[in-house]
C-alpha cells in the first residue's frame, strides 16, 4: 500500500474521536459536579441541624423550638422540600441531657431531585440547665 491510500483511510476519524471523547468527558464532569452538589447539601443540612440543636438547648427553649429553627434554616439555605421531616428531642448520654435535632431529606441524584429520606443527619447540643 502506498502513503496516499493510508491517509485516505483515516479521513474523518478525528471528528468521530472528538465526538466520542467529548461525550465521555461531559458525563464525567457532570458526575463530579453532582457529587459536589450532594456533599454541599449534606454539609448544609449538618450545619442547620447543629445550629437548631444549639438553639433548642438554650435554657429558655425546647427541642421543638430547635426543630422549628432548623426548618427555617434549611428552607432558607436549600429549599422548602428539604425541610419537611425535621424532629427534635432529648437524649441522655453519660448522665447529661443532650438535645438532638434530626433532619431526613432527599438525596440529590439528578440536580436537586432525588428520593425522599436519602440523607439523615443529626445535630447534638448539651442542654443548658436553669440555676436554683
Amino acid at each position: 500500500m502506498n502513503a496516499r491510500a493510508d491517509a485516505r483511510g483515516d479521513r474523518g476519524a478525528a471528528v468521530v474521536e472528538f465526538a466520542l471523547v467529548s461525550i465521555l468527558l461531559t458525563v464525567l464532569v457532570l458526575g463530579v459536579l453532582q457529587v459536589g452538589l450532594a456533599l454541599y447539601v449534606r454539609n448544609t443540612l449538618v450545619a442547620c441541624a447543629s445550629a437548631g440543636a444549639r438553639y433548642g438547648a438554650n435554657a429558655n427553649r425546647t427541642p421543638a423550638d430547635g426543630a422549628a429553627y432548623t426548618e427555617r434554616l434549611v428552607a432558607r439555605s436549600l429549599a422548602d422540600r428539604y425541610a419537611v421531616d425535621v424532629t427534635g428531642g432529648v437524649e441522655v448520654r453519660d448522665g447529661a441531657e443532650v438535645v438532638v435535632v434530626e433532619v431526613d431529606a432527599p438525596l440529590p441524584v439528578v440536580g436537586l431531585i432525588g428520593p425522599v429520606g436519602g440523607i439523615t443527619v443529626r445535630g447534638h447540643a448539651l442542654r443548658e440547665g436553669v440555676g436554683p
